[in-house]
């Protein structure tokens, strides 16, 4: 356990006296402060600004948000918060997201909110994910003794009860703060159609007929040895009576529909092409499995297919950030796609809801866009492990999924995944893997070219 490098000789040269508190270590400073189990009301926080003329350091509690208002008329300039990147150059010596609050030890000059003064000690982060520096108040004086003071931040009855938010929480701010995109009018037809139990093949082939891309599309997937379907197929119609299924078209209608609601590059480990691949391939797998797991095959294949739709609102609405979390992803193939999202979000105050990832995120838009329960939760929780709860099953199924395709090489991430456990838990033997694994196998060419197909 250490102090970041700078802050330790900051500190000692100023003779200033300080404690240090280990932890386990954490993926963000919001999880260090559940982990010490101290009061949030004795943590303070720094949060970087910047703008033309270079980076001013506010210093305000934990639970509080600064209030930009306030910090325009004490300095008179338009600071908004660093990005990831800005941040991870300028506190080059920390791990990402724990910049300590002392930016004279970064020679940057300090606002500090005047109520954090009077508090009798303070724990903050020391630079590290597994540490965190106690000072008094008079420790605390001194560490700060060049700063600006002055009312920063925002003050009210909520504040000293600061918790995670919750996904209707993230919800709310997302939509207050980005243009989020609505699911698009063919999709939201297709939607509307499988909801009635009494629609038939004829209304969803003329409903998709209706797009001669879409109707391209769904035609090749038909005609794919995926099927091995003897005869010709002259329209969707009978791609839905004779090949597919009703359910099977209606889903893969409505994902690439769906699809067109964003603008994310192709290229990369993010980029539409790996995510079609991806979708198709834990698509079908949940599909497969589903019998075995006592679940419905074409909600489990909806599940899969849609789980992932998180990273595509990620790149429509942060193009500059997605290619960071991109390039990211290709310099750090071991490291969770958690942990990387939290390096590109999680230093920036107005975009760390974000940090709570792209599955939560992808479940937002799914519940807003009022999809089944069961692809909301699969895609709100696939990142979660252990996840216990509401539609258990289908969250777990495309966890196993995912579990399996990491090691193909298909997929955003590839820390390795306890697939044993996985398939345990949904009631699945080592024959049935083994089995999945052949069946994977055995389609992965007609899934790849149908993934460069719907992505061209």
């Amino acid at each position: 356990m250490a102090l970041a490098a700078r802050l330790e000789r900051f500190l000692t040269g100023k003779g200033i006296a300080y404690r240090e508190l280990e932890i386990d270590q954490v993926l963000s400073f919001d999880a260090a402060v559940m982990a010490s189990g101290r009061p949030q009301d004795e943590f303070i926080r720094a949060t970087p600004l910047i703008d033309i003329n270079g980076v001013v350091m506010a210093v305000h509690g934990y639970n509080t948000s600064l209030d930009m208002d306030l910090v325009h008329k004490q300095t008179g300039r338009r600071l908004q918060p660093l990005t990831a990147r800005q941040s991870a150059r300028l506190f080059a010596d920390c791990d990402p997201g724990f910049q300590p609050p002392v930016g004279a030890a970064y020679d940057l000059p300090v606002l500090v909110d005047e109520d954090i003064l009077g508090y009798p000690r303070t724990l903050m982060c020391c630079g590290t994910d597994n540490a965190l520096l106690e000072l008094d108040r008079t420790s605390l004086a001194r560490a700060l003794a060049d700063a600006t003071q002055g009312h920063l931040a925002i003050r009210g009855q909520n504040n000293d009860e600061r918790d995670a938010l919750t996904l209707e929480e993230v919800a709310d701010k997302l939509q207050k703060l980005y243009r989020l995109p609505p699911m698009p009018a063919l999709a939201l037809r297709i939607l509307r159609l499988t909801a009635n139990s009494e629609a038939t093949a004829r209304e969803l082939g003329e409903l998709i007929e209706f797009d001669p891309s879409l109707t391209a599309q769904i035609m090749r997937y038909a005609r794919s040895a995926l099927f091995n379907y003897p005869g010709q197929i002259n329209s969707v119609q009978e791609a839905v009576t004779r090949v597919l299924g009703f359910d099977r078209v209606a889903h893969i209608a409505l994902g690439i529909a769906s699809v067109r609601a964003f603008e994310v590059p192709r290229q990369g480990m993010l980029g539409m092409d790996q995510f079609w691949r991806h979708s198709l391939y834990n698509a079908f797998v949940c599909q497969r499995m589903a019998p075995k797991c006592h679940s419905d095959k074409g909600l489990a294949y909806l599940c899969g297919l849609l789980h992932n739709f998180g990273l595509l609102l990620i790149g429509h609405l942060f193009p500059q950030e997605f290619d960071e979390l991109n390039s990211l992803r290709e310099a750090n193939p071991d490291a969770s796609m958690h942990s990387l999202e939290q390096q590109v979000f999680g230093a920036s105050n107005d975009q760390q809801m974000l940090a709570v990832g792209h599955g939560a995120i992808g479940g937002i838009l799914h519940r807003l866009w009022e999809l089944p329960d069961p692809v909301v939760k699969a895609a709100g929780m696939h990142q979660q492990e252990g996840y216990h709860g509401e539609h258990e099953q289908y969250v777990l199924m495309v966890q196993l999924a995912n579990g399996l395709l990491k090691e193909r090489g298909i997929g955003d991430e590839f820390n390795p995944d306890d697939v044993a456990s996985l398939a345990s838990s949904l009631g699945l033997s080592e024959g049935d893997v083994a089995r999945l694994n052949e069946e994977i196998d055995s389609v992965s060419g007609e899934l790849d070219a149908l993934a460069l197909s719907l992505s061209s």
